[in-house]
């Protein structure tokens, strides 16, 4: 594992579609060149000194700065952002990879803290909280009937590691009201959600984006697959938005041979970082599988691109997002930071997967529209490249850059024209919501069901499919769920079995009939023809 610079080549901004994570953050230990003095930059400061001392109404000049920062940064590209004071513990923590609560997953439901499911082993399953309470109280803070806002609910209920909070819960299954005392402790947010066996010599790892955990939380799940017979791999980056630039590099060491490249990045002054592979790697020799889709970026697309350009694997899904810049975040001395575009990224073949920018943010982020009406989530034949960004793999393969990673095998979006959006809504909220709204109405039917007599209560009946046809009309949504009736249950069953079980039964429904995953399990292609 390479000891070296953490970078962050990662998206900033998700208009593109549903699904598109914002990637991470990171803290760098020391502050970036500082700004020199220069006419236009006095001017600048001289206006914001005349406003605050001399405009006739109060303003607030730390807004205005704020304006000013994100106005500027929106000239460069569509990666260089700014991120305010209040944003940062938010960001930091996300791809911290851990933060200190009371662990447990919730929502506000008729403006109060229910809890969907305490996280396993975490504060709050130690301390006996269940599915379906409702927090009343931290302390003596009232926080059901407020509308709170987001940072204010999670200020009562984090602090400092070994800390404890007096919590009073509503149990609804039992009627009753309990007094609580948790103590708060380090919460996982996990970065890979889950490494499972898909067959007998099949493993399959999701990964949701590059934290500073990530490598490690790879590295477990892998040699566990290993232990269970796993001779090949795939590994899914769908929906991955990005993250730590390093994180991509150490998982694509350990599918690649030493000294094989795994990305480059060339800065302002020309100056050039490679990174290679080393002899440290867990999986070298089996095969491997990627699965990608429009909404895979940035470190994600570093590590397809590895594993494409050094004819390690097969890329299986739709073309990637199309990032190839690099980012650095550097302090601002005020607890606010600017994320920088420092470098461009190329694959080992050379090629840089950076898309086009020159026509302004908005059109940049909305390329999810333009593939839909081209029909690129459909056809294969619908890709548009430029025959002048030819590239070559390690073996000879023609390679494309100029707008993200062409996959070798392709697999379309699931459902016909006008029903893709289905797909997304399965994977929203809203789904985790409304099964916990069906729960919250008779957990005590669930309560003592084995897996497959779970399965059985809800393939049985048609109720929870009419049921969230009507909970999705109620939320002023319009979808044609009948066409996909078989896809909409199958995910109803996954999120009742998630909730009520745990992430494997959830992604072993999922996974089952996901498109890509058996284009996979059916042709087992060693290798792209050539």
């Amino acid at each position: 594992m390479r000891i070296k610079k953490l970078y962050l080549p990662i998206i900033l901004a998700t208009a593109l579609a549903v699904g598109v994570l914002i990637g991470g953050y990171l803290n760098f230990s020391g502050p970036g060149k500082g700004f020199t003095s220069t006419s236009n930059r006095s001017k600048l400061n001289k206006l914001m000194e005349l406003i605050e001392n001399e405009y006739v109404d109060d303003v607030n000049t730390d807004s205005i700065v704020d304006l000013t920062v994100n106005g500027i940064l929106e000239k460069l590209d569509p990666h260089s952002v700014y991120i305010a004071k209040s944003e940062m513990e938010q960001v930091s923590q996300s791809m911290k990879g851990d933060f200190v609560g009371i662990g447990v997953n919730f929502y506000m439901y008729n403006d109060t803290v229910a809890i969907i499911k305490p996280i396993e082993n975490g504060p709050s399953e130690k301390a006996g909280l269940k599915a379906g309470d409702r927090i009343l109280y931290a302390g003596k803070t009232k926080l059901f009937g407020r509308k709170l806002p987001t940072d204010s609910l999670f200020s009562n209920l984090k602090g400092e590691e070994g800390s404890k909070v007096q919590l009073m819960i509503y149990r609804k299954s039992e009627n009753k009201k309990i007094k609580v005392e948790v103590t708060r402790g380090l919460v996982p947010i996990k970065s890979v959600d889950i490494a499972i066996m898909l067959d007998k010599k099949t493993g399959y790892i999701k990964i949701n984006r590059f934290a500073e955990t990530t490598f490690k939380e790879f590295h477990n799940g892998l040699l566990g697959l290993k232990k269970q017979g796993a001779t090949e791999l795939i590994v899914d980056v769908r929906d991955n938005g990005g993250g730590y630039m390093e994180m991509a590099a150490d998982i694509a060491d350990e599918f690649l041979k030493n000294d094989e490249l795994i990305v480059k990045t060339k800065n302002k002054k020309g100056n050039i970082d490679k990174t290679f592979a080393t002899e440290s790697g867990n999986f070298e020799n089996g095969k491997v599988y990627v699965l990608i889709n429009e909404n895979t970026a940035s470190a994600s697309e570093i590590l397809a691109g590895a594993i494409q350009d050094n004819d390690r694997g097969v890329i299986v899904g739709r073309r990637s997002f199309g990032k190839g810049l690099v980012q650095k975040e550097m302090p601002l001395g005020d607890g606010s930071a600017v994320r920088l575009t420092v470098a461009r990224y190329y694959t080992p073949s050379g090629r840089s997967i950076q898309k086009p920018y020159n026509h302004g943010t908005d059109e940049y982020f909305s390329d999810f529209e333009k593939r839909f009406v081209s029909g690129e989530l459909f056809a294969a034949d619908s890709i548009k490249v430029a025959d002048s960004l030819k590239f070559k793999t390690k073996k000879g393969r023609i390679v494309y850059g100029g707008g993200g990673i062409i996959p070798d095998v392709f697999v379309p979006i699931e459902g016909g024209h006008g029903d893709e959006a289905v797909g997304m809504l399965m994977q929203s909220g809203l789904m985790s919501y409304f099964v916990f709204e069906q729960l919250d109405n008779d957990r005590n039917a669930f309560e003592n069901l084995s897996f497959p007599q779970m399965l059985e209560k809800l393939n049985a009946t048609d109720v929870y499919f009419n049921n969230f046809k009507s909970y999705i009309a109620k939320s002023g949504l319009v979808f044609n769920l009948d066409t996909q009736k078989a896809t909409v249950k199958r995910f109803i069953a996954a999120e009742f079995s998630r909730q009520l079980f745990d992430e494997n039964k959830y992604f072993e429904m999922v996974l089952k009939e996901d498109p890509m995953v058996k284009k996979v399990l059916d042709q087992k292609q060693t290798h792209v023809k050539h």
